[in-house]
């Protein structure tokens, strides 16, 4: 079936995926081809831009699983007041990854929260709070939410960073990014998100300055990665302690 990744609009968008993850707009041919797709759930008039309300929560971009620059599917964060827990939220529940410090066969991945979330249903969601929280999540009607690996909250930082501080320099590659990233970050870049929602102190669906938020990728039997929305950076927390803020998301195919 012709999508996103296919034919001449995979080719053209690999050519041009910076400015179209950046603003949402459609190729000249694109919305006729589009037309003959029926994977993606909204019309070829209809692309969000970055922090649009969009399918349940908020778009946040593209991810590539193919790791080749083609979009494969849309990052969704769920709402700030229904869809995220811990210090600085309307929830306030600090969530631990999970209740034992034992391996989860499954939840290595980097990039597929999806797959993370659906090995730690499969172990026993209950024994992992964290993951537990966001599937048991139903907003907009839609009831698959999960915890997002580590590449997908580096998309999200990047779209939706609270604050001016300066960013860590040791994060910020991402294979899997539309478009790829193959650079650290820099001192100032990413900037401060455009979106105002988003922006600290007072944005309604702001990632809170400060707060480090769970990933579902686990880096060994006790620890697992955390990913600090002032400044980017990435580090390791033990799995039984509940420290860090979750915040669900979910995708869609493109």
């Amino acid at each position: 079936m012709l999508g996103f990744n296919g034919g001449l609009l995979g080719k053209e968008r690999r050519l041009t995926s910076g400015r179209l993850a950046a603003t949402g707009l459609w190729l000249p041919n694109e919305q006729s081809v589009a037309k003959r797709v029926n994977n993606w759930p909204f019309g070829p008039t209809e692309v969000p831009n970055i922090g649009d309300a969009f399918l349940g929560g908020f778009f946040a971009g593209y991810i590539s699983h193919t790791a080749n620059g083609v979009p494969t599917h849309a990052l969704i964060v769920a709402p700030r007041a229904t869809g995220a827990s811990g210090s600085g939220y309307p929830l306030t529940t600090l969530y631990a990854w999970k209740t034992a410090g034992t391996t989860t066969t499954g939840t290595t991945s980097t990039f597929d929260g999806r797959a993370n979330t659906d090995a730690m249903i499969a172990a026993g969601i209950a024994n992992h709070p964290a993951a537990n929280f966001c599937v048991g999540l139903s907003i907009g009607g839609f009831t698959d939410w999960y915890l997002p690996a580590t590449l997908e909250l580096e998309i999200i930082y990047r779209a939706f960073k609270p604050d001016t501080t300066v960013n860590g320099t040791t994060f910020g590659i991402n294979a899997y990014s539309v478009p790829p990233r193959a650079s650290n970050y820099t001192a100032g870049s990413p900037a401060l998100t455009s979106v105002a929602a988003f922006q600290a102190p007072s944005g309604t669906e702001r990632f809170d300055t400060g707060n480090v938020h769970v990933s579902s990728t686990e880096t060994s039997a006790t620890q697992y990665q955390g990913v600090f929305f002032t400044g980017g950076t990435l580090s390791s927390y033990t799995k039984t302690s509940a420290v860090l803020r979750t915040r669900a998301i979910r995708r869609v195919p493109v």
